[in-house]
């Protein structure tokens, strides 16, 4: 099971929802970086359960404690570990899904393919698996804000079919914080806290989507063919638990217009390039061309209900199952971070690519001049 994500800034999340803990092993992080434990933890206490009444009631703190790879609070160079200790467990509230699937659940394709699973929820299918990414990615936003001035934010958009209607380019990380949704629009929040405590008063779940904005991105990142800028985005926020779609610039919307109204006029001022309006979303060609990175994500209703539903046992017997346990109503508002961290880890693992890139140039090119070799090699 593959369980690592980047080439250069790469980590390696590992742990179960009901095992001794989980945690990540960061390598390929400079040395240098000063960061602290407080500063994770300041990003895992946005993501972990128990925060509001919009929540699963299971109680972690996610603790985090640096094992390795940073010293007097600066890193080293050497690879990052990370752990958090599980402390609210309950396993018995599994006991009924031992033989059971859960309908909508890795449940039943886990045994298809390992012909073995962790039952007690959901092992490492557990979107509490995305705690490890959290730790890493708020290693891998310093990094961004101090190379490139980086900010990324991420906040909630729809609940079920409440919209709301915010100006991404204004909005604020205080704004998203003022209300347990996490949404910033002071109409819509309140009538989507109404939405998820409604679903889990009916025993039932919803779901909603995430919209996100990247300010000042790294410039020049991204391949123009495979690995290009929004495959490698699409892939993280796909990886992300409950995630069904992923869109960046204008989206499905752009498709209902024709290029005359799409394309984004160029202008230089100041000696840069920008674009008077930005449809595309900060990236051409698979390429990062400065502009505001942003897109949305959907996430489906929590697959664990308390209603009962129809499944089967291990043996294809038909069955009735009412899944017991603590589970979040609406995955939603705990999964901004989450965005938030694959966009970071993301972007500087390609940003390293290109600077390592970058640097070989340099050093060809002074090669030459210190040599007196000019363009042909003469």
């Amino acid at each position: 099971m593959s369980s690592q994500y980047g080439s250069l800034f790469s980590i390696s999340t590992w742990g179960e929802s009901h095992g001794k803990g989980l945690g990540v092993v960061v390598d390929g992080c400079p040395a240098g970086l000063p960061i602290t434990e407080e500063e994770i933890q300041a990003e895992l206490d946005l993501r972990k359960p128990g925060q509001s009444k919009l929540t699963t009631p299971r109680k972690e703190a996610d603790q985090v404690e640096i094992l390795s790879g940073v010293f007097e609070g600066y890193t080293t160079g050497t690879p990052i570990s990370m752990v958090i200790i599980n402390q609210d467990q309950r396993s018995h509230d599994y006991g009924d899904m031992v033989n059971l699937y859960r309908p909508s659940h890795a449940d039943l394709t886990y045994d298809l393919k390992y012909g073995f699973r962790d039952y007690r929820g959901g092992g490492r299918s557990s979107a509490r698996e995305t705690a490890g990414r959290v730790a890493a990615g708020a290693i891998a936003r310093k990094l961004l804000t101090q190379l490139c001035g980086t900010d990324i934010l991420a906040y909630v958009s729809q609940i079920g079919p409440i919209d709301s209607h915010i100006d991404r380019n204004t909005v604020t990380r205080t704004q998203i914080e003022a209300t347990p949704t996490r949404c910033p629009d002071p109409n819509a929040a309140p009538l989507m806290e109404t939405e998820i405590l409604t679903a889990r008063k009916e025993q039932d779940s919803i779901g909603g989507v995430i919209s996100f904005v990247v300010r000042k991105p790294p410039i020049g990142v991204g391949e123009p063919v495979f690995n290009r800028l929004e495959a490698n985005l699409a892939q993280a926020m796909l990886s992300i638990p409950a995630t069904k779609a992923f869109e960046f610039g204008s989206g499905f919307e752009g498709t209902r217009l024709r290029g005359s109204a799409h394309n984004d006029a160029i202008y230089h001022k100041d000696g840069e390039f920008h674009t008077k309006t930005n449809r595309a979303g900060g990236i051409l060609g698979g390429v990062s061309n400065g502009e505001d990175i942003y897109g949305r994500v959907g996430f489906k209703p929590t697959a664990t209900i308390s209603q009962d539903q129809e499944t089967t046992d291990q043996d294809g017997n038909s069955a009735i199952l009412k899944a017991k346990g603590r589970h979040d109503p609406c995955v939603v508002p705990r999964a901004p971070i989450i965005v938030e961290a694959m966009i970071a880890l993301t972007l500087i693992d390609l940003y390293l690519e290109q600077r390592g890139r970058d640097l070989k140039t340099e050093l060809k090119d002074k090669f030459k001049t210190d040599l007196n070799i000019d363009s042909a090699g003469k």
